[in-house]
């Protein structure tokens, strides 16, 4: 997805610039996807416009990465990959292209990682509008932007009518680790403070109420952006933080369960102390959902030493995607491989791995 620049690399003779191809269909045709001018001319048009950075302009087919450069940032290098086939493409607080953007940003700071360059692969039904691609490509561009990654690398595939759903999008992730962090469950120690980063549940319920299939007159947006500005702050004010993970497909109550279930102890949480918007509490209520295991793409959820919550808490609601940030739990011995939650009723219910997905097709 790069075209010919001004850049070269050390002792090679410079390229000459070409002007860039654009499109006037409206609509993508399977000739987009041949591997000839039109090809050329919709990731010119679409992607190259859009993502335009030097890496990306050397028009190779892979992204070459200095690793003096990515060596000074840390000891290890992290790498994840995510596909996004969320329907709608567009929806209240964000669309897939900011949906594949920060899912990947966040997959790699969760690690303790700092992100660094993405991947961009397509594959796009024939027949799509073409100016709906550009609107994707421009949200993730802006929100690369935000997060401070490059999106430097890509792939483009088009199918014929039925083969997909409309735009489905992959994106890869590197980043790498600074000395000294260390997360994970092997951290993970009785008494240790659970936090989340704010409401829970508003991904999941914006995208069933944009579906338009219940009439609904809740305005709901998601949550949905990228969090490595976050998790810095929170790792640079509070290294005593154990565990992070971004609560996605299956909500809070996949995540604890993981987690109980990778140390053999148990997640003690309060119901009253989750903050969730009325708005989605009511929502589940009509439809007997689980707020719990509901979806989110801009929260975290960090375990963190007792004694560091406070200040843990501090560093969060300091930053503004974590103004709502509060303390939901703790870890405890009994019951071993558990999560039970205090109700506000006053008694206690376990909370069970999600069986199955509640909502389809919400990332």
């Amino acid at each position: 997805m790069s075209e010919e620049g001004p850049l070269r690399e050390k002792g090679s003779t410079p390229r000459l610039q070409r002007r860039r191809g654009t499109i006037s269909l409206k609509k993508i045709t399977l000739a987009h996807g041949g591997g000839g001018k039109a090809m050329r001319d919709l990731i010119d048009d679409v992607f190259l416009t859009a993502f335009d950075n030097p890496t990306l302009a050397q028009r190779d087919d892979q992204a070459k990465l200095d690793l003096a450069d990515l060596a000074r940032h840390g000891d290890r290098l992290a790498f994840t990959t995510d596909s996004f086939v969320v329907d709608p493409l567009e929806f209240p607080g964000g669309d897939i292209g900011k949906l594949a953007v920060a899912g990947t940003v966040n997959d790699l700071a969760v690690g303790g990682a700092r992100p660094l360059y993405l991947s961009c692969g397509v594959i796009v039904e024939e027949g799509v509008e073409v100016d709906l691609l550009r609107r994707m490509a421009r949200s993730m561009a802006r929100t690369a932007a935000q997060a401070g990654v490059m999106i430097v690398t890509g792939d483009t595939k088009v199918v014929g009518r039925g083969a997909c759903d409309k735009l489905f999008i992959n994106t890869s992730g590197i980043g790498v680790i600074p000395k000294g962090i260390d997360l994970g469950t092997h951290r993970v120690r009785p008494g240790d403070a659970v936090l989340v980063s704010g409401r829970l549940g508003d991904h999941g319920a914006a995208i069933l109420n944009a579906r338009g299939d219940l009439a609904l007159s809740a305005s709901i947006e998601s949550d949905c952006a990228p969090l490595n500005g976050l998790i810095g702050a929170l790792l640079a004010a509070c290294p005593d933080v154990v565990f992070l993970r971004d609560p996605t497909r299956g909500g809070l109550a996949s995540v604890v369960n993981e987690v109980a279930e990778a140390t053999g102890l148990g997640i003690e949480l309060n119901e009253a102390a989750i903050p969730m918007h009325s708005e989605v509490k009511g929502m589940c209520e009509i439809l007997g959902l689980d707020p719990l295991y509901l979806a989110n793409e801009g929260k975290i959820v960090c375990i963190v030493a007792q004694e560091a919550a406070a200040s843990a808490l501090a560093a969060m609601t300091s930053h503004d995607a974590g103004r709502e940030a509060a303390a939901i739990g703790r870890v405890v011995v009994e019951p071993a491989g558990r999560v039970v939650m205090q109700t506000v009723f006053g008694g206690k219910r376990i909370v069970d791995m999600l069986v199955g997905e509640q909502l389809p097709r919400i990332c």
